[in-house]
């Protein structure tokens, strides 16, 4: 299959309406990271192609209201804090630690997410059954555990639920176990239990459409519902954010990392495939961001000049340091999204990843590097390897980088993403008559 349908531009008839679109972000937040800013993201990209009114929790309203928009005419925000802030407050007791657990935070927030839909239906039933809307689009939570009442209030009322993009259910890889109890990861044992969750399957059943963000998430949908299931990643790119062209000096390779310095990243991996490379001279590494492992990585790279940590940095100095590289090494072993993976693309850097999760499905062999997923010893052996390979040859690298910027730019923008949903919001409205083919990284 070949980037297809999603992947050209909205071409129907500029007579046609735009679509008015509920957009159910429960996160959604232009201030903080990863879930929130995927689901203000797309709410905001939306806007571009359809007549979009957003409803969130009621936490996100400042920085909502900071960022221009009006509540009422924008956005509605819908007070849940009693019941979600003691959630909240029970998840960080049950994840032991702020870097750990993010299966019990997922876990603890699905099960009182119910709450939140029937208060938008509270709100917006009355509205959805006049026809005010042309369909509702639940963006977040991306986890698919989290079910509510919602889509089968609007397939009772006669208006088109799209769901997602769902993510996760992403299975911890043999051999690194150690890993997923350092990251307080018990619950993902159990996600089996994700089937049975309450008001799941009836859910699912009553969504027009079901946006998957992974082939693991896929395997969660029933096969009888296949014929909705598109495939959609979750992740984009703000081109007024990522902006710079790589320039890296001329010399050494560089290669950097972005993210947080937890166990499921690969760090260790990473520095000790660049080792050699490192003390011969041909490798500079770069690592932006910290973490509970940051002493133990410090340690592992002591009397390595060419390695280099960073910290913490605001996102114009990171754009400064990946800027200045060649490569993005990122060699994380459970990785749902990859959203560092797609900064770094747009950049103009090589990605060098494991072919494992989300950065597996966005990298391609044109645009970069993706090792098996095997043991750390043969891990650590394929990085050290593919790092040579790019040292070696310069040109090639750079072509790889460049591929990796124009993929982007073809496929992976916030306004190209609201794009390719307008496709999928025509076809369950009617407007045309086949179904949207996936971006395919193949």
């Amino acid at each position: 299959m070949i980037d297809s349908v999603l992947a050209t531009k909205h071409t129907t008839s500029g007579a046609a309406r735009r679509p008015r679109v509920l957009v159910i972000a429960e996160a959604a937040n232009p201030e903080w990271v990863s879930v929130p800013l995927i689901g203000w993201s797309l709410a905001e990209a939306l806007r571009g192609v359809a007549d979009v009114h957003l409803v969130t929790q009621v936490r996100n309203r400042d920085a909502i209201l900071r960022a221009g928009w009006v509540e009422g005419r924008d956005f509605t925000a819908i007070d849940t804090e009693a019941l979600a802030a003691p959630a909240w407050k029970l998840s960080q007791v049950l994840r032991m630690g702020e870097s750990r657990g993010w299966t019990v935070v997922q876990a603890v927030s699905s099960l009182t997410y119910p709450w939140f839909e029937r208060k938008v239906w509270n709100a917006f039933g009355a509205a959805l059954k006049r026809g005010d809307y042309d369909l509702v689009h639940r963006i977040t939570p991306l986890s698919p555990a989290a079910s509510g009442p919602l889509a089968v209030q609007c397939r009772k009322a006669g208006v088109p639920f799209v769901l997602g993009p769902l993510n996760g259910g992403v299975p911890w890889p043999k051999g690194f176990e150690a890993e997923q109890k350092q990251e307080g990861e018990w619950l993902s044992r159990a996600r089996g239990l994700l089937r049975v969750f309450p008001g799941r399957r009836r859910m699912l059943q009553a969504c027009s459409a079901i946006l998957y963000a992974s082939k693991f998430t896929r395997k969660d949908i029933p096969e009888a519902l296949a014929d909705r299931a598109i495939y959609l990643p979750e992740n984009a790119i703000d081109p007024a954010r990522f902006f710079r062209q790589a320039t890296p000096e001329p010399g050494s390779l560089k290669a950097c990392f972005i993210g947080r310095f937890v166990p499921l990243k690969g760090l260790g991996m990473l520095i000790e495939a660049a080792r050699p490379l490192v003390e011969a001279g041909k490798l500079e590494l770069h690592l932006v961001g910290d973490g509970p492992l940051t002493p133990v990585l410090k340690e592992q790279a002591k009397g390595l000049t060419g390695v280099h940590f960073h910290g913490w940095l605001k996102h114009e100095q990171v754009q400064d340091v990946a800027a200045g590289c060649h490569v993005l090494a990122f060699p994380s072993i459970r990785e749902f999204g990859g959203g560092a993976v797609l900064e770094g693309m747009a950049l103009g850097l090589a990605p060098l990843v494991v072919d494992y999760g989300g950065p597996a499905d966005l990298v391609t062999p044109e645009t970069g590097i993706k090792i098996p997923l095997a043991t750390r010893e043969e891990m650590t052996l394929a990085l050290r390897e593919a790092l040579e390979r790019m040292a070696a040859d310069p040109a090639q690298t750079a072509r790889m980088g460049q591929a990796s910027r124009q993929r982007v730019t073809d496929l992976f923008t916030w306004p190209r993403r609201a794009e390719q949903i307008l496709t999928i919001y025509d076809w369950v409205l009617g407007r045309r008559p086949t179904r949207p083919e996936p971006i395919t990284s193949r």
